[in-house]
Order: C-alpha cells, then structure tokens, then sequence
C-alpha cells in the first residue's frame, strides 16, 4: 500500500542516498535519487514530485542554488534541506532562496518522515477545503495556502502555512512553542525553533497592511494571533 507521497532525495554521499531511499521505499513512499542539483533539476522536468529532500552541500550545483533556480522557473514543489549547518543566517539563506523546511544531520528517520508528510500537505488535508479564517481584513484558506486581503492573494509555502493554520485554530489563545514544534517538526530542539521564529517574522510581515492583526510573543511559553 503506498503513501502516494513522491520524493525527490538529492544527495551527492551515494551510501546515505541509497539508505534513506531503501528505507522510505519501505514505508512506502515513491522515492527517486539524484547526486546533485543538476540531476535534480532534470528530474523535476522530467516528472513531478510532492517534496524534494535535498542536501546543501553537493557538486555541480549546490541545494541553495538548487532551490533558488526551480523557484526562479516557476515550481513550487516543497524543498526539505538536509543539513550539517545550524547558524541562522543559513537557515535565513535557505528560507530566501526557496526552501520550506531544515533537518539537521544527524536525525532519526520518524523525523524526516513527520516533515516530508507535511511538507506534502497531509496535516492539512484534515481541514476542510471550505474552511475559511477571517484574520481582521485578511482570509485565510488552509487547503489552498492562500492568504487574501481584498484583491491581493499570497500563496504561503506549506510549513508556513501550517504554523498560522495552527495558530487560527487557538486564536486569542497561547499556542504552545514546544507543542507546536512536536506537532509540526516532530522535535522541540533549538534548530528547529530558529525554523519558526524565521517563519512567525515572515507571517508577521504578511500582516503588516492591518495593523490589528498581531502574532503577540508570550516569552518562554508561546506565540498568540490575536486581531
């Protein structure tokens, strides 16, 4: 029985491409490979796939150019970064040039499981394609990641999404860092909170045009979206 979750794994160590192929194929995900970024993008516009599981650090093109270039051509396929590196201004560089998500090597395969199943939308297939939050003059539409105030609309990247669709559904509610990180992420660590204070400033920048609309910080217990 497949998960029908297609996964793109660009990674240049040939024996950890074939050990996470072999073991997601056993959880049954339909799992392709590629050595690096140039691989990669002919692959993507060969066939097309629900996530790309990529390294940074490849030959020939590198993950953040990588990124950068599939955007640049207009696919939005999800991009989960496999990555030695924690530093913000890297987790910020992959944000910028395209990605949605950062696992930090080592990591257990229930994680990377967790993220590339949200990543394809599989959290928010539980919400109803008609749900719709009113945020002050925004709309907020989960199944289509569209946020819309009055003629503009903004397709969210899918992890960004999935963090203001969680904080809709506790509006003027603290939402719990810690839990939100193990709901989302799979994991409370520091680098993934870095991940989400990166996307809590990116969704507070797509409220700026109504200024009662707020993501309040309440320090070392959560985040509350109140409007």
């Amino acid at each position: 029985m497949s998960n029908n979750i297609k996964i793109l794994i660009v990674e240049d160590e040939q024996m950890l491409a074939e050990i996470l192929s072999d073991t997601l194929s056993d959880r049954n995900f339909d799992v392709h490979l590629a050595y690096d970024g140039v691989q990669a993008l002919e692959a993507v516009k060969r066939e097309s796939f629900d996530v790309i599981v990529s390294d940074i650090m490849m030959p020939n093109l590198d993950g953040y150019s990588l990124a950068k270039k599939l955007r640049a051509e207009g696919y939005n396929t999800p991009i989960l970064f496999l990555t030695a590196r924690s530093a913000t201004e890297d987790v910020v560089k992959g944000f910028e040039t395209g990605g949605n998500d950062f696992l930090k090597k080592p990591f257990a395969i229930d994680e990377l499981i967790v993220r590339v199943k949200a990543l394809a939308g599989r959290l928010q297939a539980q919400e109803s394609a008609e749900t719709v939050y009113i945020i002050g003059r925004y709309e907020f539409i989960p199944a289509s990641k569209i946020l819309r105030m009055d003629n503009c609309e903004t397709i969210l990247p899918a992890r960004e999404s999935e963090v203001l669709l969680r904080l809709c559904r506790d509006a003027g509610k603290t939402v719990n860092t810690s839990a939100l990180l193990k709901e989302l992420w799979g994991d409370d660590n520091y680098f993934n909170l870095r991940s989400l204070n990166v996307y809590i400033t990116r969704l507070r920048n797509h409220f700026k045009s109504d200024p009662g609309v707020e993501i309040e910080s309440i320090r070392g217990i959560g985040y509350k979206l109140k409007y």
